[in-house]
């Protein structure tokens, strides 16, 4: 009894299982149906940009020093003080100016002097020798006199101009118009003058007017080039966009210890790149670090269709068998779709980033295109922008957007 139950449930599942696998081969529409993603042609912007990071400047910067040795006596002006061309900014101490100067003029009062005696005395024994009244000696003498105080006396003429240089230096004063950003000296601080200039105050020009110093990377150099628009954030002001354009790109050896343009590593060069950034309300300051964009590819006002509705061709599996392909001989085409029928547009390309491609000529603004085909449900369920189809499973090869797989999964 119980073998017979057994064969009885087994005859069951065996009909059962036929009877699913009859409604699946009669019913592959239910489960494989095709539809179209579609896009439309329109007016658009195309770009394509390359990261890099850099640091706010002032476009004129310049490090005011002293040439002398000495204290500072006088300082007339801190931090963020506006200055003008000329303007005195400090003064160092003049007592040991004042006396080298006075030196140099006693020593240059009696080269002169000297001068003056020996050039009398030199033309008389001139006029002498050329009468036979005086010996060759005693001319070569004077000569010899005159040549040696002519020699001091313009020595001593060029020690008296230097030492009145000098003291003038003892008078610093901002050689242009700005704003003092730095300020590494304090009243009665000695500084001391030898190969290399001591700073005194750093004066940056006009702040409405800023730069960015951009480091990029060598292997997106290529594609940077002047007039280029670019823009940039500071961590300061996270949600504003400042705009600017690449003014000059930094060529020269790998040193950057050397004060080159560009820096290495042992596995990274980057090469300095120039961004005007125009500062009207001052809120970008000196030494701030910028998050750069910089548009290698940058169009507006185009028509445009995704890239994929250019790879996109129809034909089995990917259209149904009732479905009518229109074609025609071109190197670029888009297609469209009218019931069941596909007709191909040869269209002229412009410039493409991946992404989107610029159409020329050949279709109009509002066209709608295919771009691909994707797993679609039955007619008149179709999610907006898929067209549904008429048959045919979808190819391996042509996988469909994730969240049109997520709702699938679900």
């Amino acid at each position: 009894m119980n073998k017979k139950k057994t064969i009885l449930a087994s005859a069951i599942v065996l009909v059962a299982a036929g009877a699913g696998i009859w409604i699946a081969r009669s019913h592959p529409a239910a489960k494989h149906k095709i539809g179209y993603a579609t896009a439309v042609a329109s007016i658009g912007e195309i770009s394509e940009s390359v990261t890099a990071t850099g640091t706010i400047e002032p476009v004129t910067e310049v490090e005011v020093g002293t040439q002398v040795s000495g204290i500072i006596d006088k300082i007339y002006v801190d931090y963020n003080s506006v200055v003008k061309e000329g303007q005195l900014i400090a003064e160092m101490d003049r007592v040991t100016l004042q006396s080298e100067l006075a030196s140099q003029q006693a020593a240059y009062d009696g080269a002169k002097a000297e001068y003056e005696y020996q050039q009398k005395t030199y033309e008389r024994n001139k006029n002498l020798h050329e009468q036979q009244l005086i010996s060759d000696a005693d001319y070569e003498q004077s000569l010899y006199n005159y040549r040696m105080a002519k020699s001091n006396y313009d020595s001593s003429k060029a020690a008296l101009a230097k030492a009145e240089r000098n003291l003038s230096y003892a008078t610093i004063t901002s050689p242009i118009n700005g704003v003092v950003i730095s300020k590494d000296v304090e009243e009665g601080q000695t500084v001391a003058s030898g190969f290399e200039t001591p700073t005194l105050f750093t004066i940056a020009a006009d702040l409405t007017q800023m730069q960015v110093v951009a480091d990029v990377d060598e292997a997106d150099i290529g594609g940077v080039c002047e007039g280029q628009r670019a823009t940039f954030t500071v961590d300061a002001y996270p949600d504003d966009v400042f705009e600017g354009t690449v003014m000059q790109i930094r060529l020269g050896d790998a040193s950057s210890s050397s004060g080159s343009s560009t820096s290495s590593t042992s596995t990274v060069v980057t090469y300095e790149v120039v961004i005007s950034a125009p500062n009207p309300d001052l809120k970008l300051k000196p030494r701030l670090t910028a998050n750069i964009s910089i548009y290698t590819l940058d169009r507006k006002g185009v028509l445009c269709v995704p890239s994929r509705a250019l790879r996109f061709t129809p034909e089995t599996p990917l259209i149904g068998k009732d479905d009518v392909v229109n074609d025609c001989q071109a190197e670029h085409k888009v297609w469209t779709r009218e019931g069941n029928t596909f007709t191909a547009h040869a269209v002229e390309t412009g410039i493409s980033n991946g992404i989107d491609t610029e159409i020329t000529s050949g279709i109009a603004e509002g066209t709608v295109v295919v771009t691909e085909a994707v797993m679609g449900e039955a007619p008149g369920n179709a999610p907006e922008g898929i067209q549904p189809g008429n048959g045919g499973e979808r190819s391996p090869f042509m996988p469909g957007p994730p969240d049109r797989k997520k709702k699938q999964e679900k």
